[in-house]
Formats: C-alpha cells, sequence, structure tokens
C-alpha cells in the first residue's frame, strides 16, 4: 500500500556523503515527476531536487554543485546522491511524486514517510 519507500539516511560528518533511495510504485514513477524536499527544525520545507519522468534536474542553488539527482526506470528508483555535507543539510527529507510543475513548488500528490539526515561538525 505504500506508494513511494525512502531509506538511505543516517548520520555523517560534515563533508561526508550519503546517498537517499526512493523506490516508487511503478505506475507513479512511469507517469510523475519525482522530487526531494527537506524540513529542518524551525524552517520551512523546501525543494531539493527534482526529475522528469523522462530524465533531466532541477536544484536548489544551496546544494547545486554537491547533489545529484539521478532515476534508475527499471528499478523504479530515484537517487538523491549527496556530497560535500553541511551542517546546514540536516534535515528530514521526503520523496515526492507528482506532476514537475507541483513537484517542484510544493510537492506532489504522493509522499515517503521521510527519512533523517544529520551532519554533525
Amino acid at each position: 500500500q505504500v506508494d513511494l519507500v525512502e531509506s538511505g539516511g543516517g548520520s555523517v560528518q560534515a563533508g561526508g556523503s550519503l546517498r537517499l533511495s526512493c523506490i516508487v510504485s511503478k505506475s507513479i514513477f512511469a507517469a510523475n515527476a519525482v522530487g526531494w524536499f527537506r524540513q529542518a527544525p524551525g524552517k520551512k520545507r523546501e525543494l531539493v531536487a527534482a526529475t522528469t519522468n523522462v530524465g533531466g534536474a532541477t536544484y536548489v542553488p544551496s546544494v547545486k554543485g554537491r547533489f545529484t539527482i539521478s532515476r534508475d526506470d527499471a528499478k523504479n528508483t530515484v537517487y538523491l546522491q549527496m556530497d560535500s555535507l553541511k551542517l546546514e543539510d540536516t534535515a528530514v527529507y521526503y520523496c515526492t511524486a507528482g506532476t514537475f510543475w507541483a513537484v517542484v513548488q510544493e510537492g506532489g500528490d504522493y509522499w515517503g514517510q521521510g527519512t533523517q539526515v544529520t551532519v554533525s561538525s
């Protein structure tokens, strides 16, 4: 019954790396864009990255050059590779699916459960 399943969160020192995975139901994956949002304590939820169902990607300026979103059609999976992590990257990360316009603005109709990323100094 779960449409999106996230994994890969954890704790890492600043400068380290993590890779988040979002396994998406096949029917949703085939017809929707997928993106990542994050929400840190005391901050608004913000878009991190998004990709369409035919590829391509967009990133929030604060992560551009450090994070990479990709998708594997054979596995119905979207990844977020996070390198050079900073303390301010600490947040709960959520996977979302929907139209590209919806995803990049406020998130889509489908959401994962969230996975915690903690970056320490």
